[in-house]
């Protein structure tokens, strides 16, 4: 007599709009913080270039000083920021966060990081969430940043690279999850 079968593993979704979509969670700036406001758009797109229309994604980044306002961050946070948001994409695969431009923060060695946010993305079809960073392509200090200098493929590292669209506060961040242009991720 052999024992059960293992049960296969599962992709995540489509249940996320029940439970997870709530627009106010994509506007980290509802508390009044200090900095310059600014919006993070754009879409997530599947390996086809078909837009992905239930995909959650979470972001996570540090105030316009760059403190995160977390129990590890010893230092004092702005009380008026959120540092985390989560947003749903719509039928065309479009999400959009409303936050602040993030300073740059500690790195290794004492370094100092280039102002990015921190991505999470789940969507159907998924194993398990996968994780990228936003930089801005008009700072100046992304050639010094430690993680984004160290992706050795200059097409991978322009894949992480936020553009300011029409001299505005919003920067255009779109998430391909495979094929050509596909974002670089992080293996954590």
């Amino acid at each position: 007599m052999s024992g059960p079968e293992a049960t296969p593993s599962q992709t995540v979704g489509p249940f996320f709009r029940l439970g997870l979509d709530r627009p106010e969670w994509s506007d980290l700036t509802l508390d009044g913080p200090r900095g310059e406001k600014i919006a993070i758009e754009g879409r997530v797109l599947d390996g086809d270039g078909s837009p992905v229309d239930d995909a959650v994604l979470e972001i996570w980044q540090a105030d316009a000083e760059g403190r995160y306002p977390h129990p590890e961050d010893a230092r004092s946070a702005d009380a008026g920021f959120r540092g985390f948001g989560r947003a749903m994409t719509d039928e065309a695969g479009r999400y959009r966060f409303v936050t602040i431009r993030p300073g740059r923060v500690p790195g290794p060695r004492g370094t100092l990081q280039a102002p990015h946010a921190n991505l999470t993305i789940f969507a159907r079809g998924l194993l398990k969430q996968l994780v990228t960073r936003i930089y801005f392509a008009d700072e100046p200090s992304n050639d010094r940043d430690p993680v984004l200098s160290g992706i050795a493929d200059p097409a991978a590292r322009r894949t992480l690279l936020a553009l300011r669209q029409d001299a505005g506060a919003a920067y255009r961040f779109d998430v391909v999850l495979q094929g050509k242009g596909e974002t670089a991720f992080f293996d954590f």
